[in-house]
Parts: C-alpha cells; structure tokens; sequence
C-alpha cells in the first residue's frame, strides 16, 4: 500500500496538468463556474435553485439564444456542449478478484492507472418557455474502449397544463430525488443506491411544491436502461421495439420538507425484479417478485462552508432466491457524508458508507456480499474553477470473509485503496 502511494505522487509530480474552459450553463450565461458550484462538482444554493428553474436563468431569453427571424424557435447562441473528463491511478490493498465459478484469484493489480476513467459529453438548453431538454453520453466509461452509453436522457416540462405540476420523461437517476450522485465530491460511490438498484431508469416523474413541502411521484419500467426487445409478432419483423417485456412497472415516490432549517426526505418504492437462481444466485428466472424499499434522508449546511448529509434505507426482496421461494430477505444500508469547503482552492470530504446484509448474513451465495463498511477521506485542490487534483483515502474496516465454503462468494479481498487523478469539465 505504501509502495503505491509513492507511485502514484510520482506519477503526479513528473506530469503536472492544468486546465481553463468554461462549462456549458457558465458559457451560455457568461457566468462563473461559482454561481452554481461551491466546489465543482458539488452545487450551491444558486446551482440547486438553476437546477429547480428547470436548468434556466429567468433571463434564458435576452442572454443565451441566437436572434432568428421566427417567433416561435428559440436556439442558443452557443452549441450547448459541455465535456468532463476524468483519468485516475489507483492503489490497492493485495487486491484480487476471485472467479464466481471456480473461486480461484483472478485479475491482482496493487497499482492501477486507469486513465481515461470516464469521457463523457453533456448538453442541455431550454426548447420553450417550459421545455428543457438534457442528456450525456460516456466515451470508454472505466477502460471500456469502443463503447458509447447513454445514461442521463429526458425531457422535462414544468408547468403541465398550468398545474404547478413539472413531469421529466427519459432516462434518470431514481436515487436523484435524495443526493445526485453525478454530482458528489468523492471518488468513491453512495453504494447503497447501486445495490438497492436505484440508479438509471427509463420512466416518468412527476412533482410539485405546495408551499415548504415538495411531493415527486414516479412510475419507471424498472429494468434498468441496457433491455429493449424487437416487435416480431404477427408477421414481419416491425421496426420499433419494447423497452420493456412485462406489463409490471414500479412506483415510487418522496416527500420533502425542512425542519429546523434541516432538509428532510421521506422516501417509497415498490417495484418488481427477477428471481434469482444459481448455485450461488449469480442469474435469473422468469419469474418476477416483489420488491420495495423504505428511505429516509437529511442535509444540513451546519455553516456556509460545511455541509453534513444522511442516507438510510430498508429494503426487502420477496421469493428472492428460487431455491427458497417462500422466504422474504431483509437488508438495510446508508451513507453518512461531510463536506468541507475550506477556501476558493481545497475542499474536503467525509463518507461513511454502511451496509448489513440482514438475512443474507449467513447465505451461501453471492448476495452476502452486501455486506460493507468503508469510510472514504478526500482532498480536492483547484486548478481552476472547472478543474481539480483528487486524492482519496478508501478504508474497509471489515475482515475478510473466512466462513464460506469457497472464495466464490462474500467479502474476500479488502477494499483499501487510494486514488489519486484528475476530474475537469470545460
């Protein structure tokens, strides 16, 4: 670990790296990354209330679009095309990955350069007096050369009807409603979203304010954003497809308030997932159980440059494991966060992520794997506003797993590490 350590300030040192752009919503408005941004990539009150605006300035109109003999077609100046780009080197603690079918270590990489680790294009313009479109792409996400994802994608309108109701249809974040996880500042994940499986999903969300408390409601297809089937039947093959291949979608929603100058979040979901098979549950069947979870989330800013965070939720997986079919299994998990803006140049950060895999605690299959608690210490340095150095300390406080019957399944490699990179947008 230290021998990595070394390297990566080495690496570092001999290739020093600055960078000076301008994102898209700063050069449209000609504005200062700090309108929006505490720290980059972390938002503001101003960023969150651009956010709420539907990604506008009230004055969209007189600063960022292109004068056109047509009342009724608004475009930007400025192609709205922004970019980030992030390249990393990581250091890990005797790291392996142990094959799920014979159990015998695999990939051992104790240092790792992982550059580039994400490339990726956004672009977002209002379209009408309530239309906003947004999206982005990823070029070669974690070393995979050749491959385009397209993650965030919708439209949101955000005065249906003169309702006071905003409705965002596409591709988004669940978990967006609690903390965006596009726009943290460390490096390491709030794990919790990524196993309760509440990321990217192809649906419709709905929401409006009634005074201090705010109601979002959401109904998404609830397979993620990677299935689509061809129409084959009857006849010739047609050219839409299904984005979907059951009639189950799941529901969701979270109520919003403050308390105490405290902002607090009360959240559901029920949904669907496939039932899992295997000799240690690595695949599915077709049947389709029950799922849902329960969450509750808080966020204080305890001065102007400290901002605590909180994320608990309660999950359960009914008939999740065909060889049990009656049994429900129950897990919970979290993350606790702190970030400290300590001046124009540096930002710290504090994240606590904790999992107990419930009644997977003694199970025989890959889902015992739940199980987590690692705290991550983080460093951010500014190059410019758009632009930083990270380094990142990522401690697992949990021994090895030495009671499976095989090195197929649980928490059998620590997960200490450090990551040392640049993270830039222009």
């Amino acid at each position: 670990m230290v021998k990595s350590i070394l390297i990566l300030f080495f690496v570092f040192y001999l290739f020093p790296s600055t960078v000076k752009a301008i994102p898209v919503f700063a050069r449209n408005y000609n504005i200062s990354c700090v309108a929006c941004h505490s720290a980059y990539p972390k938002l503001n009150a101003g960023g969150a209330s651009f956010a709420d605006n539907n990604f506008r300035f009230d004055n969209w109109k007189s600063t960022t679009l292109k004068e056109i003999a047509d009342s009724d077609l608004w475009l930007p100046e400025i192609p709205a095309l922004a970019m980030r780009i992030q390249a990393f080197a990581q250091g890990r603690d005797n790291f392996a990955n142990y094959d799920q079918t014979t159990g015998a270590a695999t990939e051992k990489s104790d240092f790792d350069i992982q550059a580039p680790y994400l490339i990726k294009l956004l672009s977002s313009a209002p379209l009408t007096d309530q239309l906003t479109y947004y999206f982005y792409g990823i070029f070669a996400e974690k070393g995979k050369n050749g491959t385009v994802v397209i993650e965030d994608a919708w439209f949101q309108y955000n005065d249906l009807f003169g309702s006071g109701i905003s409705m965002q249809l596409g591709q988004f974040q669940v978990s967006d409603l609690m903390f965006p996880r596009e726009v943290r500042l460390t490096f390491q994940d709030y794990m919790v979203y990524r196993m309760a499986d509440i990321t990217y999903q192809r649906g419709i969300l709905f929401g409006r304010e009634f005074g201090p408390i705010n109601l979002d409601i959401g109904v998404v297809n609830g397979n993620g954003i990677a299935e689509d089937s061809s129409i084959t039947s009857p006849g010739y093959k047609r050219a839409d497809h299904t984005f979907d291949n059951n009639n189950d979608k799941s529901v969701f929603g979270r109520l919003g308030f403050e308390l105490f100058d405290t902002a607090i979040g009360l959240f559901a979901y029920k949904g669907r997932q496939y039932q899992r098979t295997g000799t240690i549950l690595e695949s599915t069947n077709d049947k389709l159980v029950n799922k849902s979870i329960i969450g509750f989330d808080l966020a204080k800013a305890i001065t102007g440059k400290v901002d605590v965070f909180l994320q608990v939720l309660a999950n359960s997986w009914e008939n999740f494991d065909s060889t049990q079919p009656e049994k429900d299994f129950n897990w919970s998990g979290g993350f606790v966060g702190v970030d400290y803006i300590y001046s124009p140049k540096w930002a710290f950060s504090l994240l606590q992520n904790y999992v107990d895999n419930g009644d997977f605690e003694n199970a025989d299959n890959i889902f015992r794997g739940l199980e987590m608690n690692t705290t991550s210490i983080g460093a951010s340095y500014y190059l410019a506003r758009n632009a930083k150095l990270l380094l990142e300390f990522n401690i697992d406080w949990l021994d090895v797993d030495t009671k499976t019957q095989n090195k197929t399944y649980g928490h059998q490699s620590k997960e200490n590490s450090v990551v040392l990179g640049f993270d830039a947008a222009f």
